[in-house]
């Protein structure tokens, strides 16, 4: 008998790449923009449920931001706090990538490595532009009042 396949396996071995490939990377995880874990990979003692809501919660102040200040729209932010980080890095327009680090955290490293696995992530995971999602559901068909 045939076991499925993870379908996140590629997903997850990103993950678990950068948390390998930075120095003082705790965690991170994938989430919608609405604050919805996708997938993590975490040896931090947060919960990941929670740090998909705190990742939401920083899109959604640094999208203000950017809208407040002309700046276009949001790529990623970085929250240090006296004892580490948290970076939360847009992947596609409609999903974040989350992550955790201590004080030691080499935070160009991350930016650097962050960037690139970003855009494999969002290519792994068909994250798809809000235009692309509008697309992907036809327009119900004339007469058809959805009820």
């Amino acid at each position: 008998m045939q076991t499925p396949q993870d379908p996140f396996k590629a997903a997850r071995a990103e993950l678990a790449n950068l948390r390998h490939a930075v120095t003082g990377v705790q965690g991170c995880v994938v989430a919608g923009v609405d604050g919805l874990l996708i997938l993590h990979d975490s040896m931090s003692a947060a919960e990941p449920h929670d740090l998909a809501a705190l990742a939401a919660g920083a899109h959604g102040i640094s999208r203000t931001c950017g809208g407040a200040l002309h700046q276009g729209g949001f790529h990623e932010c970085t929250i240090r706090n006296q004892k580490g980080y948290m970076a939360v890095y847009a992947v596609g327009e409609l999903a974040l990538l989350a992550v955790i680090g201590d004080d030691g955290l080499n935070i160009a490293r991350l930016h650097l490595e962050a960037r690139q696995t970003t855009a494999r992530l969002a290519k792994q995971l068909e994250i798809r532009t809000v235009q692309d999602a509008e697309d992907w559901y036809p327009e119900p068909a004339a007469g058809h009042t959805g009820s």
